[in-house]
């Protein structure tokens, strides 16, 4: 019976120690954000200040294809991860199986814009976004549209799978790479919107882009876009131009 105890003891230890480790939480809740990809170093990084914030995280896309009750690993993880978070997906297939203590799964598109609102107007504040829904370069973009408005200030945006902004049945393109239809194409172009300070065009009037991203990270198959008010002034161009 004490030694029950013990072994108990250990393992809840364990478990709480892991849920300072991503990857070790990947690997124990089998997501292939562990296994098949590399991702949960760079998320530790970049998710570590919101760790033991009340957060409200939604992840496009459940797993399992049309299979009730497969998937779910992802959600299972970040709740986790992130003890006074709440855990939110959305799927074209019916996960409601896979709902439990703050996890809850909607169905849905994602490039459907009504649906959409409705689940922002459910959840609330957004201030953690992943895109691991349908890969589809077109439906990347315009989920990107939607969504990145309803992210809060100091909030952060991720694309994952960005392979699939070079492979044809997902309306990549390998060989033009400044195909403006790409998912990749689209996030380089919004690089220039962090600097647009510096430009000099008399006149120039900011995008919503210009005046909301404030940082990107790029990494293989995987992008971080950070959220706030890009302010800072130019140290030698005013009002877009050059004295």
């Amino acid at each position: 019976m004490i030694k029950k105890k013990i072994f108990y003891v250990i393992n809840k230890l364990l478990k709480v120690r892991h849920t300072f480790n991503l990857n070790k939480l990947g690997l124990m809740f089998n997501t292939d954000k562990a296994v098949g990809h590399y991702y949960l170093p760079h998320y530790q990084h970049h998710f570590r200040p919101f760790k033991f914030k009340k957060i409200n995280l939604l992840e496009i896309g459940v797993g399992g294809y049309e299979h009730p009750d497969y998937g779910g690993h992802s959600l299972r993880m970040w709740k986790s991860y992130f003890p006074f978070g709440k855990i939110y997906s959305l799927d074209i297939h019916d996960k409601s199986g896979l709902q439990e203590n703050r996890i809850k799964i909607f169905r849905g598109s994602q490039v459907d814009e009504s649906f959409l609102e409705e689940v922002v107007n459910d959840i609330g504040e957004l201030d953690i976004i992943i895109d691991d829904g349908s890969h589809i370069n077109e439906h990347v973009i315009e989920t990107f549209k939607m969504l990145f408005p309803k992210l809060k200030n100091g909030g952060i945006y991720v694309i994952e799978d960005t392979q699939t902004s070079y492979w044809q049945d997902f309306g990549g393109d390998s060989d033009d790479l400044n195909n403006p239809k790409t998912m990749m194409n689209f996030f380089k172009g919004l690089t220039d919107c962090m600097n647009n300070k510096e430009f000099v065009r008399p006149g120039y009037e900011q995008s919503y882009y210009d005046k909301k991203i404030i940082a990107m990270h790029f990494y293989h198959n995987l992008i971080f876009i950070y959220k706030g008010d890009n302010d800072e002034e130019s140290n030698l161009v005013v009002n877009n131009q050059r004295g």
